[in-house]
């Protein structure tokens, strides 16, 4: 399973690469509290039947809180013919290590 860190996510935004897309899985009540703007949102459940929502060209990178579920999720998406990337640490090691001010849960 291919991971990135919110560190080498950070030098992509910086970069201005339009090579992957940021997917992330979290349930909405979880996004209202603290969200990256660049992600598309589909929550985990959802994923199965909005396959055709993601770009089959791109990189998924996908997210979640902690890298639980966004695990779970890179292991459906490449067994579909995806080509998904693990963010490590989710949305909680961004705001731990990238953002500070970015409210936690």
């Amino acid at each position: 399973m291919k991971t990135i860190n919110v560190k080498q996510l950070k030098n992509l935004f910086d970069s201005g690469s339009k090579d992957f897309e940021l997917l992330d899985v979290r349930e909405t009540n979880e996004t209202i509290i603290c969200k990256l703007e660049q992600a598309i949102h589909i929550p985990m459940m959802s994923i199965p039947k909005r396959l055709n929502d993601l770009n089959h060209k791109k990189n998924i990178i996908v997210m979640c809180h902690s890298g639980v579920r966004s695990l779970q999720v890179c292991l459906f998406l490449n067994q579909n013919g995806y080509n998904a990337t693990n963010l490590s640490g989710g949305i909680d090691a961004w705001a731990n290590e990238i953002d500070p001010t970015m409210k936690r849960y």
